[in-house]
């Protein structure tokens, strides 16, 4: 069986580090925001060509955070990809703000920068980019709009560690890139964690604090603030990991390499070009019989992932909330697969799923 992602395989190579790791912090016995934390913050601030990072407690308090810091009157507009996982949307309402949904482009999947000055209002606030499968956003255009209607740019960067529009990494062209270290993700901890990055310090300081019931000093509350803290040994374990981020995301595009080269013309597959580095958490195509496919595949022993089954719009906790038509993300939603791409996954196992693939 070729699994879609085994987590066991996936950290095998760096096990005796974890341990390592996890025995210094149970010898000094500090597991809340102590120099792990802040050793990890430094380190992947500047992997990421940032000046200043705040470890979080998950991907969607990173987003949540993001939003609150900035206070946005109660019914504010925040733009959004229609076709996004929920998180970027739970963190919008999280902050009593309305998304704006926008359809995304669909060949990169990500929010078409075309359609996005239509949603323009009075009440918007934000653009919350979404650097979906690993692969940026063409953020030129999408600057170039918040500039002009001077809107503050977020990015969820939950699915982009390391990938890059034009040279420049994720997460550093807004005012606060958004990560989440969910154990599948390329930078993955070994349970939940997140983080913000930002170029600016006071921000930073301000995310520090709300992250930590709103105190800069303990008992001393400046904020309405929540608890929301990368524990000291995830933060170790990511350490770790971070540097071999360049080698998981290397051997991730050798991957795709094999599957673009190899699939035959009946599926659609990413689009690449060369302005983006796409780093590829997920290797995703299109096919009109996507759930046959998927049977296909699962009876010749590979198993396989839909992201995601079900738009937003159409989720029972948002259906009645998110009006509108979106027909390019449902058309997205029912029929894209993501195929076997982990560290882990050999050249072989990917040519025998090309192989099985071409058969359908």
């Amino acid at each position: 069986m070729i699994e879609y992602e085994n987590l066991f395989l996936l950290n095998e190579p760096f096990m005796e580090s974890y341990k390592e790791s996890f025995s210094d912090s149970l010898n000094k016995g500090w597991f809340i925001l102590g120099n792990k934390v802040s050793t990890f913050e430094t380190e992947f601030a500047t992997y990421c060509g940032s000046k200043y990072g705040a470890g979080l407690a998950s991907g969607l308090d990173a987003l949540v955070l993001a939003l609150k810091y900035f206070e946005f009157p109660e019914g504010s507009e925040v733009i959004v990809p229609s076709n996004t996982y929920i998180a970027t949307i739970l963190a919008i309402y999280n902050n009593g703000l309305v998304p704006v949904l926008v359809e995304p482009d669909i060949h990169t999947y990500n929010i078409d920068p075309q359609r996005i000055e239509e949603k323009i209002t009075s009440r918007t606030k934000a653009i919350m980019v979404v650097h979906l499968y690993g692969k940026a956003c063409e953020m030129q255009m999408i600057m170039d709009l918040a500039s002009r209607y001077e809107l503050k740019v977020i990015e969820d960067c939950a699915q982009s560690h390391g990938a890059s529009y034009k040279g420049k990494k994720t997460g550093t062209f807004g005012e606060f890139g958004a990560f989440s270290f969910y154990p599948t993700k390329n930078l993955g901890a070994l349970g939940d964690g997140g983080a913000l990055l930002s170029n600016d310090f006071d921000a930073i300081t301000k995310i520090k604090a709300l992250r930590n019931y709103g105190c800069h000093e303990k008992y001393y509350n400046n904020y309405i603030g929540i608890n929301s803290r990368l524990d000291e040994i995830q933060a170790g374990f990511l350490s770790v990991k971070l540097t071999h981020l360049d080698e998981i995301n290397f051997h991730k595009k050798k991957l795709a390499k094999l599957y673009q080269e190899g699939l035959k013309s009946d599926f659609i597959l990413p689009a690449l070009n060369e302005d983006f580095d796409d780093v590829f958490h997920i290797y995703a195509v299109r096919h009109p019989k996507r759930d046959k496919l998927r049977e296909h595949l699962l009876a010749n022993n590979i198993r396989t992932e839909i992201h995601y089954p079900v738009p937003p719009h159409q989720q029972n906790a948002l259906k009645t909330r998110l009006k509108g038509a979106f027909p390019i993300s449902e058309l997205i939603h029912q029929t894209t697969i993501s195929l076997p791409i982990s560290f882990y996954h050999t050249t072989p196992q990917v040519e025998e799923v090309i192989e099985v693939m071409n058969a359908f």
